[in-house]
């Protein structure tokens, strides 16, 4: 069993590899694309017009530029914590449909008390060391008959990384990703009526190690435990 503080994140570590993942996002991002998407059907259940969206997590905007044509005469603001990624959002930006971009920290967003009637946030909570805290600031900005929409990873995603790693040593290699009961709970605890919640698995196969890690690399997933290994350990370590 690993100590909960050995899970703990090092958010400077995380904006680090989202800033240099801007470039190389899009091209690896399959799987958050097929998110994303599905993500946005769902929003056709919506059943008001929002005068005030926020996507929390924004990347490089993809899903940014999809809510701002959806939605015309809204005010659509794109938020991450990584200012690369904003500055690729930048491309996504239509002639005439224009949507803010703002940089800054989940936890502590700087929106007024009920003003944004949609927050979207697609494969963002896994990435929050507090995701209560998260939770609570969606909670404060919401207006009182806001919407919050999101997708996050569940516990067996990279299990087979996590295991094939503790063949080797006993380090965090893997993050730890919530249950979807805990997410639950702590929606409730931040004061949202009603979550409902279900699950989705996808399955993605990889020929080799060195691909996955790639791929993961690429899109910013590194490892940013707090008291994640220095390194991978060598050749030997990574054969094992």
């Amino acid at each position: 069993m690993h100590d909960p503080d050995e899970y703990a994140l090092d958010a400077r570590a995380i904006r680090r590899a989202f800033d240099r993942a801007s470039a190389t996002y899009d091209a690896a991002a399959v799987l958050q694309a097929r998110v994303r998407d599905e993500l946005l059907r769902r929003l056709d259940l919506l059943g008001f017009e929002p005068a005030c969206i926020v996507d929390l997590g924004c990347g490089t905007a993809h899903a940014t530029r999809a809510l701002r044509y959806r939605w015309r005469d809204a005010r659509v603001i794109a938020i991450d914590h990584s200012p690369r990624m904003l500055g690729a959002a930048r491309a996504r930006q239509g002639w005439f449909r224009r949507f803010d971009r703002v940089c800054a920290d989940a936890a502590r967003l700087p929106l007024r008390d009920g003003s944004v009637d949609l927050v979207w946030s697609s494969l963002m909570l896994q990435w929050a060391g507090n995701p209560d805290a998260v939770l609570a600031e969606v909670r404060r900005v919401l207006s009182p008959r806001g919407y919050f929409t999101f997708a996050t990873l569940g516990p067996d995603t990279l299990r087979e990384l996590r295991e094939a790693w503790r063949e080797v040593d006993d380090a965090v290699h893997v993050h730890r990703f919530l249950e979807m009961h805990d997410v639950g709970d702590a929606l409730v605890r931040a004061g949202f009526a009603d979550p409902v919640m279900d699950v989705e698995r996808v399955t993605l196969t990889y020929a080799d190690l060195d691909v996955l890690v790639a791929d993961l690399r690429a899109t910013g997933s590194r490892n940013a435990a707090a008291r994640r290994p220095a390194a991978l350990g060598g050749r030997e370590r990574r054969r094992r």
